[in-house]
C-alpha cells in the first residue's frame, strides 16, 4: 500500500446478528472519505450460522472455535475474491466472545491466511491492542463516524446509532478539528439491540428476525419486564462501556409472553437502552441517524422517536449506506492502521491513551 495519498481500501464486517458478511470499498486517506465504491453481501447458510453459534462465548482452543473460524474465513475469502483494485483489506472477523476486563476479546478468523489467499495486505485483530491498554475494545467505528459527519456536511452535534446484535452509539461534534480532539466524540454500547429479538423469532417461529418489525407492531410492551431490564447494572456504569452479545440473556427472558408481546417488549428494550444512554451525551443532538438492521424494524424506530428528544432517521436520510457502514468503517480503519494512525481513544473505548489497533499481514 502506498505511504501517502488516497487509496482504495476494502473493508468487511460479520456482525453479532450472524446474518452474513458485508464488504465495501472506500477511497480514503485515513482522514477523509473521498469516494464510496462497490459493495456486496454474502449470507451465511443455516448450517454456517449453526456452526458459528456453536462457537459463541468460547475462546481460542475451546470446542467449536476452530470450526467457526473456518466458516468465517471461507465466507470472507469467497466474498472478497469478487473485488479488485484494493490496496489494503480491513478484516474484522467474527466476535465469538468479548470480556475486556477479564479474558479479553476474541474475533475468529486469521487475517494472515486471507492475505495469502487474496494476495492483498490485510489488517485484522483490530480490538486486542485497545483491550491490552485497558480499553473496552469497542465500539471501533467512531473515528469513521466523525469522517462521515464531515462528509455529509454536519455542523452541529449529532449521533450515529448502530443497531446490530448489540447497539452502539457515537455522539459527534463535527466542529472539532479531528476525531482525536478533546470533545469530538463520545461512544459506547447502549445495550442489546437485534440479538435478543432475532433469537426469540428463531426459537418461536423458525425465522431469523422480525421482518420490518411486523410482529412487534402487533404486540403490547410488558412495562414490568421493561422496568426490570432497565435496572440492570450496565445502565449505571459511565461510558465508554461495551457488551458481549449474550450479556443480557437472562435479563430479557420473555417467559410466557405471546410472541407479539415479547417482540414488542424487546423492541422497546432496545430503544429504552438508547434513551438511557443518551443521558450521557455532552449536549443534546440535532439528528439521530440509525444504521444496522434495527433501522428496518418499524417498532424499534417508533420506540426510539417516542423515547428520544429527536426523530430517529435511517442513515440513508443523510445519503449514507446503513447496510455497509460498518464494512466501510473497517476499510477506513485499515488505512489508519497501515499508516500508524490512531483508531480509538479514551472517549470511544475508555483506553488510557490514543491507540492504533490491528495487525498488518502481507501476502508473502
Amino acid at each position: 500500500m502506498r505511504s501517502g495519498g488516497a487509496v482504495w481500501a476494502l473493508g468487511t464486517m460479520s456482525g453479532t446478528s450472524l446474518d452474513g458478511v458485508d464488504a465495501a470499498m472506500l477511497l480514503t486517506d485515513g482522514e477523509r472519505i473521498l469516494d464510496f465504491g462497490p459493495t456486496a453481501f454474502r449470507p451465511y447458510s443455516p448450517a454456517e450460522q449453526a456452526t458459528i453459534r456453536a462457537g459463541l462465548g468460547r475462546w481460542p482452543g475451546e470446542a467449536g472455535v476452530a470450526e467457526a473460524a473456518e466458516v468465517v474465513e471461507a465466507a470472507h475469502a469467497e466474498l472478497l475474491s469478487r473485488f479488485s483494485g484494493a490496496e489494503v483489506i480491513g478484516f474484522h472477523g467474527q466476535t465469538l466472545a468479548h470480556d475486556p476486563k477479564g479474558k479479553g476479546t476474541h474475533q475468529a478468523g486469521d487475517g494472515a491466511l486471507l492475505a495469502r489467499a487474496l494476495g492483498v495486505p490485510v489488517v485484522w485483530d483490530f480490538r486486542s491492542a485497545d483491550v491490552a491498554m485497558g480499553g473496552q475494545g469497542a465500539p471501533l467505528a467512531p473515528f469513521f463516524h466523525f469522517a462521515c459527519a464531515r462528509q455529509i456536511g454536519a455542523t452541529q452535534p449529532l449521533a450515529m446509532l448502530n443497531l446490530g446484535g448489540v447497539g452502539n452509539v457515537t455522539w459527534i461534534d463535527p466542529r472539532q478539528p479531528a476525531p482525536e480532539a478533546h470533545g469530538a466524540l463520545l461512544a459506547f454500547d447502549t445495550g442489546p439491540a437485534n440479538a435478543p429479538l432475532n433469537d426469540l423469532m428463531l426459537t418461536r417461529t423458525g425465522q431469523p428476525l422480525d421482518p420490518d418489525g411486523a410482529t412487534g407492531l402487533q404486540g403490547q410492551v410488558d412495562e414490568d419486564r421493561l422496568a426490570a431490564f432497565l435496572r440492570h447494572p450496565f445502565f449505571h456504569r459511565m461510558p465508554p462501556k461495551s457488551l458481549d452479545r449474550n450479556d443480557f440473556h437472562t435479563a430479557l427472558d420473555m417467559g410466557n409472553l405471546s410472541t407479539e408481546d415479547a417482540a414488542a417488549t424487546l423492541a422497546a428494550a432496545a430503544a429504552a437502552a438508547v434513551a438511557r444512554g443518551a443521558e450521557h451525551f455532552p449536549v443534546p443532538v440535532t439528528r439521530l441517524l440509525v444504521t444496522g438492521g434495527g433501522r428496518h424494524n418499524a417498532r424499534i424506530m417508533a420506540e426510539l422517536s417516542a423515547r428520544m428528544r429527536v426523530e430517529a432517521e435511517p442513515i440513508e436520510a443523510a445519503g449514507l449506506d446503513g447496510d455497509m457502514l460498518e464494512a466501510q468503517a473497517f476499510a477506513f480503519l485499515a488505512v489508519r492502521v497501515a499508516r500508524g494512525m490512531a483508531t480509538s481513544g479514551p472517549a470511544t473505548t475508555g483506553v488510557a491513551a490514543l491507540v492504533g489497533g490491528g495487525r498488518l499481514s502481507q501476502p508473502d
